[in-house]
């Protein structure tokens, strides 16, 4: 496979459209309250690329660092300070070769959904040994704004 592979997605409406080029950094399941939230399914799967590889176009809306249409209300994207994490299922091409490699919050999995073979399971985030932080690397706390490719930080009152 190419390392210069693109690939496109968008929301449900079309009004968000972002690519991406080259493999991801990881691929992985998420279990996690805020996950099952905002995807409104028993767990989220996404995949993790360098900022660099990744160009939008549209106006999204953000809430708790995950962005959305503000039109269709589809989930497309987390956007970080060095990565984005792009949500599988708003990927163009389905089904897609990108298999996950490894689940986080598996304290909440559904019983009638089983481990994946082989794969590193975490009990919560993962942690990123590099940075020491314990967390995904790169995502935006909830009290960042995501607009229009722009980072802005509220300040609490």
């Amino acid at each position: 496979m190419s390392s210069d592979i693109r690939r496109s997605g968008s929301c449900l409406c079309g009004g968000v459209q972002f690519s991406v080029i080259g493999e991801p950094l990881r691929v992985g399941l998420c279990h996690c309250k805020d996950c099952r939230k905002t995807s409104g399914s028993a767990y989220s799967a996404f995949a993790v690329w360098p900022l660099a590889a990744f160009e939008t176009a549209g106006i999204v809306s953000t809430y708790g660092g995950r962005s959305f249409c503000p039109t269709c209300g589809g989930r497309v994207t987390s956007v970080g300070e060095d990565e984005v994490e792009v949500m599988i299922g708003s990927l163009d091409v389905a089904p897609t070769e990108l298999q996950p490699d490894y689940e986080l919050w598996i304290t909440r999995r559904e019983h009638w959904l089983q481990p994946l073979p082989e794969a590193p399971q975490f009990e919560h985030d993962r942690f990123d040994e590099e940075s020491g932080v314990d967390g995904p690397t790169g995502r935006p706390d909830a009290g960042e704004l995501l607009s229009g490719g722009i980072r802005q930080l509220l300040k609490s009152a």
